[in-house]
């Protein structure tokens, strides 16, 4: 099944790019509904070699937007998100660390990483991560603005430094207008698609 998973791949995308997909390691800060999301869309397209950090559990109150079901519950989310991406692909390397991301681990956490994916939950951490990744040297794939429901073409992709792009509308507000599944979907895919694009093309 996994030859046939590639190859069904490398004759959309070509061989060489592929080969770049399976090796590529790429972070993913965060296992809820970004994270989740951004990864699947990940390993579809043909990334063979993740690693995801994540410290939160499985809640039925998840299960509206991020990927995971409902025999699940109470898993570490890190567990769970491996254990579906592998019925995708069960070649994909995914590496998982239960933990709490803080400052003083980003730089360790992520050495590995060629690209990483910011998908946590607050502004503060947010904003943590990014300045400690940009300094780095890693291409970094950030999201603010992904609440409510309609208006969905305001999600957009902004270039904002050479290593740093953030998606997203830049203005709602998950606080004020909660997170709900179409638009926390397209914003991963987005996320999903921009790594997609630099690793075929920017590398």
């Amino acid at each position: 099944m996994t030859a046939a998973f590639y190859e069904h791949l490398i004759q959309k995308m070509g061989e060489n790019n592929i080969n770049k997909l399976r090796k590529i390691k790429v972070g993913i800060a965060g296992a809820g509904g970004l994270g989740s999301n951004c990864a699947v869309n990940l390993v579809r397209a043909g990334f063979g070699n993740l690693k995801i950090i994540d410290y939160d559990v499985v809640e039925v109150t998840n299960l509206d937007r991020q990927f995971y079901f409902a025999d699940q519950v109470g898993m570490y989310k890190v567990e769970a998100l491996r254990q579906n991406l592998l019925r995708i692909n069960p070649a994909v390397q995914i590496e998982i660390e239960v933990r709490k991301i803080d400052q003083s681990m980003v730089e360790i956490l992520f050495a590995d990483c060629l690209i990483v994916a910011e998908c946590l939950d607050d502004a503060e951490s947010k904003s943590m991560l990014i300045a400690q990744l940009l300094p780095l040297g890693k291409f970094i794939v950030a999201v603010s603005g992904l609440g409510g429901y309609g208006m969905s073409d305001n999600i957009k992709v902004y270039p904002i430094r050479k290593n740093l792009i953030m998606i997203g509308d830049l203005q709602s507000d998950v606080a004020l207008r909660p997170a709900l599944a179409p638009r926390v979907s397209i914003a991963a895919a987005k996320q999903a698609d921009t790594i997609l694009e630099y690793a075929c093309r920017g590398i």
